[in-house]
């Protein structure tokens, strides 16, 4: 009796523990759109997140398209060291069997481990709305080659919500600036040297006969 018992308990603590356990998403889950505040700027910024990658098949290569400061991008982290702190390296992605593409990224300030690119980020985001999976590889400052093959399941509502909030964030500081008007000239004209204000003019009386 005692016997039986001691295994009703066991039992018992095995699933305590794995209840517990934190829930890690898997390449079942699909991606997932996820707002988040920066407490550093007092900011609110956007993110698609893919699913991890099955287990012992490939490199843990997780991948994000942020929306940040106005600025949509690409985001790389993995459970391996790519580069030391700000430095740049190369990855190269495929979207099911179309051509693929190598872009540069560059190591965040305080990571090893994440990196990112701005300048190709649209192009890679609209790639991922187009297919079923990409693979990814990414060299190491070892010459390792990381690689993923990541499900781009859920991966269209995830991404066009982050680059619709991109979009939005484009026109409001669009509008800003056609707001500029005569008053916002004439206290910056103030504000500059003779010959600037000299030089200003010069161009304003060009644009003016362009016009004409």
């Amino acid at each position: 009796m005692n016997r039986y018992k001691k295994i009703h308990r066991t039992i018992f603590v095995s699933i305590i523990i794995f209840v517990g356990m934190p829930f890690k998403l898997s390449a079942d889950s699909g991606w997932s759109y996820h707002q988040q505040a920066d407490s550093l700027n007092n900011q609110t910024y956007s993110y698609a997140q893919s699913p991890l990658p099955k287990p012992g098949l490939y490199d843990n290569i997780m991948l994000s398209i942020v929306c940040k400061d106005h600025k949509l991008q690409s985001i790389i982290e993995t459970d391996e060291l790519i580069a030391s702190q700000g430095s740049n390296f190369s990855i190269e992605y495929q979207v099911d069997q179309q051509t693929p593409i190598t872009l540069s990224f560059k190591t965040l300030a305080d990571s090893k481990r994440k990196g990112y690119t701005e300048t190709d980020a649209n192009q890679m985001a609209t790639a991922l709305l187009s297919g079923q999976a990409v693979f990814i590889k990414v060299n190491t400052m070892i010459k390792t080659t990381l690689s993923s093959s990541i499900s781009l399941d859920n991966a269209r509502g995830a991404v066009d919500r982050v680059m619709a909030d991109c979009n939005t964030d484009k026109k409001m500081v669009s509008n800003s600036e056609n707001n500029y008007n005569l008053n916002d000239f004439e206290k910056a004209f103030k504000q500059l040297s003779a010959n600037q204000q000299q030089q200003i003019l010069s161009k304003l009386k060009q644009l003016m006969q362009d016009v004409q």
